[in-house]
């Protein structure tokens, strides 16, 4: 090979080499530069986003304490049963004493008689 068609080569790879080189040293600060500005860009929106989270959960869980709060009532009622069945039946046997009692009266008392309406002269 001739000597500057050499040269011309190394030249060329040197180039290259110190490019590469370069673009490696400066590459980090170059993405250190693109996420501080993404972040820079993205953090009020993200502060935002978080802000509403926080304000849903707060609602989400007053709405569970709420759900929570109607199924123990239900539960309670649904336990009171038993002491309605008792009331029904004890409602039923004191109708039917006050229905016996009330028969019992009817027989034994004589039948009113109509009062003579007093004469009149």
């Amino acid at each position: 090979m001739e000597e500057p068609e050499m040269q011309l080569k190394v030249k060329k790879v040197t180039d290259k080499f110190t490019e590469s080189m370069y673009l490696l040293a400066n590459e980090p600060s170059v993405a250190l530069y693109r996420l501080q500005e993404h972040v820079r860009r993205s953090l009020p929106e993200l502060a935002q986003h978080k802000s509403d989270m926080q304000s849903w959960e707060e609602q989400s869980q007053g709405a569970i304490y709420t759900v929570e709060y109607a199924c123990s009532a239900i539960r309670s009622m649904t336990a009171s049963s038993v002491y309605f069945r008792s009331i029904d039946t004890l409602l039923r046997h004191a109708i039917a004493l006050k229905d016996q009692l009330s028969a019992a009266q009817t027989h034994s008392s004589p039948a009113p008689q109509a009062k003579n309406p007093p004469a009149s002269s």
